[in-house]
């Protein structure tokens, strides 16, 4: 039974910062693919919740799936996923999730 993903306004900001980013240094059609690939993925995680690795160490009850060079931060909820954010995996996690919420 897959779940319904929800997307945090800060999770959406990020996937919509990495599209513009893609579309004006690279290609429109790069962009497209990245957002077209990102929805199959959250579509696999609402199907496959327990798919990403814990990362308690950096918010309670988080998970992280990589894609591409990004990684997809997720929580599981009661009936649903809430996708916290999606952001480079070459950042500073530690730093990046000391400032969130």
């Amino acid at each position: 039974m897959s779940r319904v993903c929800r997307i945090t306004p800060r999770a959406s900001q990020d996937i919509k910062d990495i599209a513009d980013y893609l579309a004006t240094h690279s290609s429109l059609d790069r962009a497209e693919t990245f957002l077209s690939d990102i929805d199959s993925v959250l579509q696999r995680i609402a199907q496959f919740p327990q798919i990403g690795r814990k990362r308690d160490e950096l918010y309670p009850n988080l998970r992280s799936l990589p894609y591409q060079q990004y990684l997809i931060f997720y929580r599981l909820l009661d009936d649903a996923i809430e996708v916290f954010r999606v952001v480079s995996g070459y950042q500073d996690l530690t730093a990046l999730f000391e400032t969130d919420e």
